[in-house]
């Protein structure tokens, strides 16, 4: 079901992934030795860094709905030059700002030389390259989650040209079940490329492991992160788009349980990964425990967008503020954190034998700035984007159509 051109039940799950990302990132500033009672419940949601798997399937999903539209009534290929131009008008005026902030705090605040290597990394970034080797993982110093804008560029590209492969299918051989099987082809493509690339590229083990900062993070988490990797989960976002349009639209009670079902089987993958890795990697070492979390955060998604009652109760107003500026969240977060724990460690109790307290008036005062700042973000930069890219794309359909 869509309501004003919205997916129900998408605002929740934007909201929550990019919720669980700031809460991960806001229980790396405390000692989880030093919580006693609450131990548990924060180690737990230290893996809300599987918020970035659902960004993956909501974004998979929410782009794959045209193309399956046009392939199942036989239109032709949605237009790319849209695609692109949307794209780019929702990612690039946000995250170039941000990757800008991040390079200046890193040889301002935090004290990095302005070497070679760390100009290096901001072009890569710039160019949405930094995917594919371990020096340019992070773009940044001072801002880490920006490594995913990269990764999810890449999925933007090979979506079409794995749909321009369905659309190939004689349309006398096309049908919605041939073209869902072509597509899981495609996901077990993308699986042979992951693996390979594991295979072929791994890093040395000299300065591996996040003692030795960023760049040694990044040895440690690739090859298993790589951009094939998490088109995989990309894409089955982007098959349960499939699924979702080929079910009749009557909403049912069944859906609203399926959903339910899903989210808690998808919540609890949080503290059955206590005790491994903290990226819970999965099957051929994908993190955020592949195949089992994402296949259960698309279900839910498919689920909530038939359901009755529960999509319209989990995208109440909170949560779709939370998720229009959920961009902003994301790729500010980490400037407000590192800024203040280096210019006052003491706001989340760093140091202290009992940090509960402090390190929660800390996560409260540092929440409320990344929520001012992701408002000015998406309202004074992202917004202004979306709204030209959307008169320009309509101005050349006009134009189009007429000529």
């Amino acid at each position: 079901m869509q309501q004003q051109g919205r997916v129900a039940g998408a605002d929740f799950l934007r909201a929550a992934a990019c919720l669980l990302v700031l809460i991960h990132h806001l229980i790396l500033r405390i000692d989880l030795n030093k919580t006693e009672g609450l131990q548990a419940t924060l180690t737990a949601l230290r893996f809300g860094n599987f918020g970035v798997a659902i960004f993956f399937i909501l974004s998979g999903f929410l782009l794959a709905l045209p193309f399956w539209r046009s392939l199942d009534a036989g239109c032709a290929t949605p237009d790319l030059s849209t695609y692109v131009l949307r794209r780019a008008a929702r990612i690039v005026p946000g995250y170039w700002v941000a990757l800008t902030a991040g390079f200046l705090l890193s040889i301002t605040l935090l004290g990095h030389a302005l070497t070679p290597e760390l100009v290096m990394r901001y072009v890569s970034g710039l160019f949405f390259m930094s995917q594919w080797h371990w020096r340019t993982f992070f773009p940044v110093e001072g801002n880490g989650p920006l490594w995913s804008i990269s990764f999810e560029v890449t999925s933007y590209v090979l979506l079409p040209l794995g749909f321009l492969w369905l659309f190939a299918i004689p349309e006398k051989h096309r049908s919605p079940l041939v073209t869902r099987l072509a597509w899981l082809g495609i996901i077990a493509v993308t699986l042979l490329a992951h693996e390979t690339f594991r295979t072929i590229v791994p890093p040395n083990e000299i300065d591996r492991g996040w003692q030795f900062g960023m760049q040694g993070g990044a040895k440690e988490w690739m090859p298993n992160y790589n951009p094939f990797g998490f088109f995989a989960v990309f894409a089955l976002g982007a098959l349960a788009a499939g699924i979702q349009i080929m079910l009749p639209r009557k909403r049912q009670i069944l859906f609203d349980i399926v959903a339910f079902a899903c989210l808690v089987t998808a919540g609890s993958q949080l503290p059955l990964s206590t005790g491994g890795p903290w990226e819970a990697y999965g099957w051929l070492g994908i993190p955020y425990a592949f195949p089992l979390f994402p296949i259960m955060i698309a279900a839910a998604l498919v689920a909530l967008s038939r359901s009755v009652l529960l999509a319209a109760l989990l995208d109440n107003a909170f949560m779709r503020f939370t998720a229009t500026v959920s961009f902003g969240i994301y790729i500010w977060q980490d400037i407000v954190l590192t800024s203040m724990q280096t210019i006052s460690p003491a706001l989340f109790g760093i140091g202290k034998d009992d940090p509960l307290w402090d390190w929660f008036i800390g996560c409260t005062f540092a929440t409320a700035i990344i929520f001012l700042l992701a408002s000015l973000s998406y309202f004074a930069v992202e917004r202004q984007a979306i709204r030209r890219a959307a008169r320009i794309t309509r101005k050349n359909s006009a134009i189009t159509q007429y000529s």
